[in-house]
């Protein structure tokens, strides 16, 4: 196996990983900018107030996109990994 089908590998993993990582991130970003204008509006600052809802949607994204994140990555095992196994 050659560098360059190495780093091809890394990229499409690293790809990979940003693909199925994104709906969660998307959801703190949002659950994050929500809480953060109310608290702004508000003018209360307390740190749970933040960390309690972004856990909670964390948790429900994580929950709704497990399937989501495992068929992306077996296919990724599938496409990349077998393959350069089975060529060496």
């Amino acid at each position: 196996m050659s560098t360059p089908e190495i780093l091809d590998i890394m990229r499409a993993g690293l790809w990979a990983a940003f693909v199925m990582t994104l709906p969660m991130l998307a959801a703190a970003l949002i659950v994050g900018l929500v809480i953060g204008l109310i608290q702004a509006l508000t003018s209360v600052q307390e740190l749970t107030l933040t960390f309690v809802p972004k856990l909670g949607a964390l948790l429900i994204v994580f929950w709704i996109a497990m399937g989501f994140m495992a068929a992306t990555l077996t296919g990724f095992f599938h496409d990349r990994i077998l393959p350069a196994i089975e060529g060496v």
